[in-house]
C-alpha cells in the first residue's frame, strides 16, 4: 500500500517539476516596461522589476505573456490557483479592478478582481478540452472604464496518468498452421491510450502476454504476435487462448494498463496417414446379387479434416480384382465395394481382396513422416443362392429353308440348372413375339419346330423369345432371345418389273428399238439375278418384230420392217417368255402391247387412234379438244335450263290421279309461339275458294260429290280464330270424302306352309321377348353387334 501511494505521489509532482522548471523563461519575452501586466503563478517575477527602472522607463503599455498551466483532475478542499494578472498601474490603492472573459471565464475559471489571481473552480479533464482561450482587461473601479487594451492568453491543461490503455478491436481470433517454425506470425493487436502522447510516458505503450506461454510470444513495442514453439500439432491441442497486456507509462511500475483476448486457431495440415480401423473384413454376398450392388463399405480413418482427410480406395491384390471393383465415398470417406461381374457358387464360393487407401493430397513439407497410405484385407464368402435356369448361349441364330415342311425340326435352344439339385427344365414360346403362331417348341428337349408355311418374300425375319422354367419352383425363369432367318428357295417366276406398252411409229425404220423392257423376280438368288428371253415358239418367225437381250439384264423389241399401218392393225401382242437362272428355273409369260400411232418426222408421237385419219386437215390435237369442250358446256348449258323451267313450271296442286296419301311434306317453318302475333296471317286461314262455302279436295279422287253448301261470309281479321277453327272443324266432321276416312289395306298373303314364312307381323302370336336372339353370335363378328343390342334389350326388360 505504501508503494502504491509513493507511485501516485510521483505522477502527481512529476508535471508540477517541469511546470516550475520551464516556466519563467515562458515568462519573460520582452523588457518589463511601466505599464507592463504581468501573468505569473510565483512572486519571484515582481522582485525583478525594481523601483528604480518603473520611474525612469517611460509610460507605455505592454504584455509579457505565456501560457498558464493548471493540471487535470485535481480535487483539492478549495480551488487551485492557476495564475495571477497584475499591472503597474496599480498602485495598491484599490483602483483597479481586473475582468476575465473568454472560454470557461466564471463557469471554470474565477478572477479574483483585485488582486487578479486566477482559480480553477471545478475539475478539468485534459481529454475532454485541452486548452482554454480567455480575455483579461484592467479597468478603473469606480467608472469601469478600461485603463488598457484587453489581451488574450491560454490556459493548457496538464495532462496527468489518468486512462488507461484499451483494446477497442478485442477480443481477437487468428490462425495459423499447424506444424509451424518458430517465430511464424500469427497476428497484431494495437490498443488506444487517451492521455497525452506528447507530455511524458502517459501514452507510451508496451505489450506483454500475461496467459498463453509458452506457446506465443509478442513485440513489446508492435504487438506483433508469433509461435514460441515449432511444431504445434492440431491434432493434440486445436485452440490457444492468450491474454494480451497493453501498459503505458513505457511498463514501468505505476502505469496503468488493459488486456484483451486472442483465440488462435490451429489450422490443419495433412501431417496423418489414413489408418484401416481393421487389418481384416468379412462380407456374404450371395451369387444371384445384381450387378452393381454395394457388398460392403470398409474405412480408414484420418486424423486430419477437410481434403487433408481424403482419401482413395483401390483394388491392389486378391483372386477377385475381375469381378469386384471399390469406388469412393466423397461423404463418408470410405471405400464401397460393388460386384462387377456374375458370381457362381458352384464355382467359386469365396474370395479374398488386399485394399490400399492412399490420401489424395499429400503436402510434401510433410513426405518425410513415411507413406501416407494404409492396406487392409477382404474375405467375400459367395452364398448359394436359387438360380433361374442358364441358356448355353445368350442368343440363339437359325435357319430355315421357306419351303421347310410343317413341324419340320428347324433348331434347338438348351438350358441348365445351374444349382446342385439340378431342376428339370421346361421350355416354352414368348407368344408375345410370335403372334401369328408359326413356330411351336417341344416343352422337354427344347427343339423349335415350324407350326405354319413361311414365306421369305413376306417376312425375312422372325425373332421370338423362348422361355425356360424350372419345373420345381416355376417362379425362376429366363429368356432367351431366337432370330430365325428364311432362306429363300426359286419359288417365284420372273416377270415384268412394271406394265409396259409400247408405241411404233407408221413411218419408222426396220430395226428400231421399239421398246426395252426389264424383269424382276421376288426371289434373291445369291450370285444375283440372270433372266433368258425368248418368244413362244410358234412365234420364233415372227414377221414383225424381234427381241434382243441386253448386258444389263434389259431386253429390247425391235421392228422387222416399216409401212406399219393403224388403218390396217391399230394393236400388236407381243407374248415374251422370261426365264430365271433357279434351280429348278421357273418362267412365265409376259405379253407386251405394241401400238401403231402416227409421228412427226423426228419421231414424236402424236396420235394413235384410227380416228384421227378423218380428222380435218389443218386441225391440231389442242384445237379439237377446244371444241369438243365447248361443245360438251354447251349441252350442259341446255340441260340445266330445261330442268330449271320444267321444275318452276310444276303446279303447286296436286293432280286428282296421284294419291299423296302415303307421301310425306316437310315444311322448315316453325311458329313463334303464342305471344307471337305477327308470325302469321289470319288471311292464309281464310281459303279464297271456301267464300262460297266450296272445299274441293284436291289430294284425293271422292267416291262421293260433295252437295256446295252456303258457307260463311268472310270476316274481318279481327274475327275470333277460336271461333273460326271451330266451323271449319265442324264442316271437316261432316263432310264423308274428307279425311281421315276409314279404309282398309290389303297385304298380298304367302300362303300357309311357306318356308320363309309371313313377313307380316299383324299375326305373329310371338312378341319379342318370347324370342331368343343368340344365334346372332353364330353369325359371325359382323351379326356379333346386333346379337349384344338384342341381348341387351331383353335384359332390360326382364329388369
Amino acid at each position: 500500500m505504501p508503494e502504491r501511494l509513493a507511485e501516485m505521489l510521483l505522477d502527481l509532482w512529476t508535471p508540477l517539476i517541469i511546470l516550475w522548471i520551464t516556466l519563467p523563461p515562458c515568462i519573460y519575452m520582452a523588457p518589463m516596461n511601466q505599464s507592463q501586466v504581468l501573468m505569473s503563478g510565483s512572486p519571484l517575477e515582481l522582485n525583478r522589476l525594481s523601483e528604480e527602472q518603473r520611474i525612469l522607463n517611460r509610460s507605455k503599455r505592454g504584455w509579457v505573456w505565456n501560457q498558464m498551466f493548471v493540471l487535470e483532475e485535481f480535487s483539492g478542499p478549495e480551488p487551485i490557483l492557476v495564475g495571477r494578472l497584475h499591472t503597474d498601474l496599480d498602485p495598491g490603492s484599490k483602483k483597479i479592478k481586473y475582468i476575465l472573459s473568454g472560454d470557461g471565464a466564471g463557469t471554470i475559471f474565477q478572477i479574483n478582481d483585485v488582486t487578479g489571481d486566477i482559480h480553477a473552480i471545478k475539475r478539468l479533464d485534459r481529454e475532454e478540452k485541452a486548452e482554454y482561450t480567455l480575455t483579461a482587461q484592467a479597468v478603473d473601479w469606480e467608472t469601469d472604464k478600461p485603463l488598457e487594451p484587453p489581451s488574450e492568453f491560454i490556459i493548457k491543461v496538464q495532462d496527468i496518468n489518468d486512462n488507461a490503455p484499451e483494446f477497442l478491436n478485442g477480443p481477437y481470433h487468428a490462425t495459423v498452421p499447424e506444424m509451424s517454425i518458430l517465430g511464424t506470425s500469427v497476428t497484431n493487436v494495437t490498443a488506444t491510450d487517451a492521455d497525452d502522447p506528447v507530455y511524458g510516458n502517459s501514452a507510451k505503450l508496451v505489450y506483454s502476454i500475461l496467459e498463453g506461454q509458452p506457446y506465443f510470444s509478442i513485440e513489446p513495442e508492435t504487438a506483433i504476435i508469433k509461435t514460441a514453439l515449432p511444431n504445434m500439432d492440431r491434432e493434440a491441442k486445436e485452440e490457444y487462448l492468450v491474454v494480451i497486456q497493453a501498459k503505458d507509462m513505457g511498463g514501468h511500475s505505476g502505469g496503468l494498463s488493459g488486456t484483451t483476448t486472442l483465440t488462435v486457431t490451429l489450422t490443419d495440415v495433412n501431417d496423418n496417414p489414413p489408418k484401416f480401423a481393421q487389418s481384416l473384413y468379412h462380407f456374404s454376398v450371395p451369387e444371384d446379387v445384381v450387378l452393381g450392388t454395394a457388398i460392403g463399405r470398409v474405412k480408414a480413418n484420418d486424423q486430419d479434416i477437410g481434403e487433408n482427410a481424403q482419401s482413395s480406395y483401390d483394388i491392389i491384390d486378391g483372386d477377385g480384382t475381375a469381378l469386384f471393383e471399390i469406388t469412393s465415398d466423397a461423404q463418408a470417406q470410405d471405400g464401397i465395394i460393388r460386384l462387377r461381374q456374375p458370381l457362381d457358387f458352384e464355382t467359386k464360393k469365396s474370395y479374398t481382396l488386399k485394399v490400399e487407401a492412399a490420401n489424395v493430397h499429400i503436402d510434401p513439407r510433410f513426405s518425410s513422416r513415411g507413406p501416407f497410405k494404409d492396406t487392409a484385407t477382404v474375405k467375400i464368402v459367395v452364398e448359394d443362392s436359387d438360380e433361374p435356369p442358364v441358356f448355353s448361349s445368350p442368343t440363339y441364330l437359325l435357319e430355315v429353308h421357306e419351303n421347310a415342311a410343317l413341324n419340320s425340326v428347324i433348331g434347338q435352344v438348351t438350358a441348365r440348372d445351374p444349382d446342385i439339385t439340378s431342376s428339370p427344365i421346361r421350355f416354352s414360346i414368348d407368344r408375345h413375339t410370335d403372334l401369328e403362331r408359326q413356330f411351336n417348341i417341344n416343352a422337354d428337349d427344347g427343339k423349335i419346330t415350324l407350326a405354319t408355311p413361311l414365306d421369305r418374300e413376306l417376312s425375312v425375319w422372325h425373332n421370338i423369345t423362348i422361355i425356360a422354367t424350372e419345373i420345381s419352383n416355376p417362379n425362376l425363369i429366363s429368356r432367351v432371345p431366337v432370330a430365325i432367318k428364311v432362306l429363300d428357295v426359286n419359288d417365284n417366276a420372273p416377270e415384268f418389273a412394271s406394265e409396259y406398252e409400247a408405241f411404233l411409229c407408221e413411218n419408222g425404220k426396220p430395226g428400231q428399238v421399239i421398246q426395252t423392257v426389264s424383269a424382276m423376280d421376288k426371289d434373291e438368288p445369291k450370285n444375283g439375278h440372270y433372266f433368258l428371253y425368248s418368244l413362244l415358239p410358234e412365234m420364233v418367225n415372227n414377221p414383225n418384230f424381234t427381241i434382243k437381250k441386253n448386258e444389263d439384264n434389259s431386253l429390247s423389241i425391235l421392228a422387222k420392217h416399216n409401212g406399219f399401218n393403224r388403218q390396217k392393225q391399230e394393236v400388236y401382242l407381243l407374248p415374251i417368255i422370261i426365264s430365271d437362272s433357279g434351280n429348278p428355273p421357273l418362267s412365265s409369260t409376259s405379253t407386251l402391247t405394241i401400238r401403231v400411232c402416227g409421228c412427226s418426222s423426228d419421231g414424236v408421237v402424236q396420235s394413235c387412234n384410227v380416228e384421227a385419219y378423218v380428222l380435218p386437215i389443218g386441225l391440231s390435237m389442242g384445237a379439237l379438244i377446244a371444241i369438243l369442250a365447248c361443245i360438251i358446256l354447251l349441252l350442259v348449258i341446255v340441260v340445266l335450263f330445261v330442268t330449271l323451267r320444267r321444275h318452276k313450271n310444276e303446279p303447286l296442286i296436286i293432280k286428282d290421279d296421284e294419291d299423296v296419301r302415303e307421301n310425306i311434306i316437310r315444311y322448315d317453318d316453325e311458329g313463334g309461339g303464342e305471344e307471337d302475333t305477327e308470325a302469321f296471317d289470319i288471311a292464309t286461314l281464310q281459303n279464297p275458294d271456301g267464300i262460297n262455302g266450296f272445299l274441293p279436295r284436291k289430294d284425293i279422287k271422292p267416291d262421293l260429290q260433295f252437295m256446295p253448301r252456303q258457307g260463311l261470309a268472310p270476316v274481318p281479321n279481327g274475327v275470333d280464330v277460336d271461333e273460326f277453327i271451330n266451323v271449319r272443324l265442324h264442316e271437316a266432321d261432316n263432310d264423308p270424302t274428307a279425311p281421315p276416312y276409314d279404309s282398309i289395306q290389303i297385304y298380298g298373303y304367302e300362303g300357309r306352309g311357306s318356308v320363309a314364312g309371313s313377313l307380316s307381323s299383324l299375326e305373329s302370336t310371338t312378341s319379342d321377348s318370347d324370342q331368343n336372339f343368340d344365334y346372332l353370335s353364330d353369325w359371325g363378328p359382323r351379326f356379333k353387334r346386333l346379337g349384344e343390342l338384342y341381348s341387351v334389350g331383353e335384359s332390360d326388360k326382364e329388369t
